[in-house]
């Protein structure tokens, strides 16, 4: 999960912007990661224990998916 530290106020306007630029980019990167990680771990069921949780194998990219929202 991303933190940023907001209790001092930021140089500039422009320290600012980058600041966010970069906090935004950090976000995509763990929303990224947080999609791998749950594709990995669902491809790794069988598809047995993939209909005991609802699911299909045809299933996981959509909620791959789901989990960079």
């Amino acid at each position: 999960m991303a933190s940023i530290e907001t209790n001092r106020p930021a140089a500039g306007l422009f320290a600012g912007n980058v600041s966010h630029v970069f906090a935004r980019a950090f976000g995509a990167v763990a929303e990224w990661n947080d999609a791998r990680m749950t594709r990995n771990a669902l491809s790794k069921l069988t598809d047995r224990e993939l209909d005991d949780i609802g699911l299909t194998a045809g299933d996981i990219d959509r909620i791959a998916k789901r989990a960079m929202r």
